[in-house]
């Protein structure tokens, strides 16, 4: 299998988070990639290429030019604003608030309303990172589409938090969202995206609620306790077009193996249903027992089985990196998923 990566991802590194009260070191951090990286090449996987620099046409597939537009330039506008240190945002709407349909003018205003949280800054060299992140993705694609079984596009920052004018939970373009659509642009009438990360993808899901080429089932913690709350409900199943073709599977916190493999056996049926011509795999291992951010219960076992099982669908498969930050076992809870999907 090839993977897909390049170093540029070091490009972007918030540093910080506030988890819980406290001021505490980034989970999303550079090092998260090497690792997967370094297991890649420990197993001999397959060959690492570095990914071309796609033009933003292929991102505004996906996202809106003025929110591209504003990630590109806002680090130069925070600091000609007089401001040190990283971009963050610090005020959202509440809902009593009434909605507005184009971007405010202010600085601020516009950090609150393309953003939803304060998971991660942006930095001087954030929008090359993201830019760089999906350029992963869409080469991975190209690989599928050329012929390849199947890709792993080792991105970061990861995606599925990242709706087409918003970002937040460390994710600043949707890396599957933009892989999916590269697949639908290039010949494949229907997508399924598997998103088996712990945290609900509310961006790919609000990307494409109301459209029917694109079918979304999602595996993670029940958003009444989990990040990023709000979405993420079963009742949750799209709007026109994409009635039925959102998939929620809300899991209580302390989910283990049994159960999980429940849920996701139930949504690989109704993909299977769907029909897809093409798979994206929203691959989020942050489900493991010991991730510091989540509440399941996986072993490093368990993902060599969901890599068989994904390898049954019998589909052209890009694997998409997403979250997954208990360091020292990531590299193999993640490529064992991997080498499950070769063993078929």
């Amino acid at each position: 299998m090839k993977t897909f990566y390049t170093a540029d991802h070091h490009l972007h590194h918030s540093g910080m988070e506030l988890s819980f009260g406290r001021i505490v070191e980034t989970f999303e951090k550079p090092e998260r990639a090497e690792i997967v990286l370094r297991r890649v090449r420990e197993v001999g996987l397959g060959p690492v290429l570095e990914p071309a620099a796609y033009d933003r046409a292929a991102i505004e597939r996906i996202h809106t030019p003025d929110y591209l537009d504003f990630l590109q330039n806002v680090f130069a506008e925070w600091r000609a604003a007089g401001r040190e240190g990283e971009v963050w945002p610090y005020s959202w709407r509440h809902r009593s608030m009434p909605m507005i349909d184009a971007p405010p003018s202010g600085l601020d205003a516009r950090l609150s309303y393309y953003s939803f949280d304060m998971a991660g800054s942006i930095t001087e060299t954030t929008w090359q990172a993201a830019k760089r992140a999906a350029d992963t993705a869409l080469a991975g694609a190209d690989a599928v589409l050329a012929g390849e079984r199947a890709a792993f596009s080792l991105c970061r920052p990861p995606g599925h938090h990242a709706g087409r004018d918003f970002f937040g939970g460390y994710c600043y373009l949707n890396n599957a969202a933009i892989a999916a659509q590269r697949f639908l642009d290039n010949g494949h009438a229907r997508v399924a995206i598997f998103d088996v990360d712990y945290h609900h993808g509310n961006g790919t899901q609000e990307i494409f609620y109301d459209r029917d080429d694109v079918l979304l089932a999602s595996l993670h913690g029940d958003p009444d306790f989990e990040f990023p709350f709000h979405l993420g409900y079963a009742r949750e199943r799209g709007a026109g077009k994409g009635e039925g073709h959102n998939l929620n599977y809300p899991l209580p916190a302390g989910t283990a193996w049994p159960e999980w493999l429940t849920a996701f056996e139930d949504a690989h049926a109704r993909i299977r249903t769907y029909a897809p011509t093409a798979l994206v795999i929203s691959l989020g291992v942050d489900t493991f027992k010991e991730d510091p951010i989540s509440q399941f219960k996986l072993e490093s076992e368990h993902f060599s089985t969901i890599g068989r099982r994904i390898a049954d669908f019998g589909l052209p498969t890009l694997f998409v990196m997403e979250g997954g930050y208990a360091v020292e076992a990531l590299g193999v809870n993640a490529v064992n998923v991997l080498q499950g999907f070769e063993e078929v």
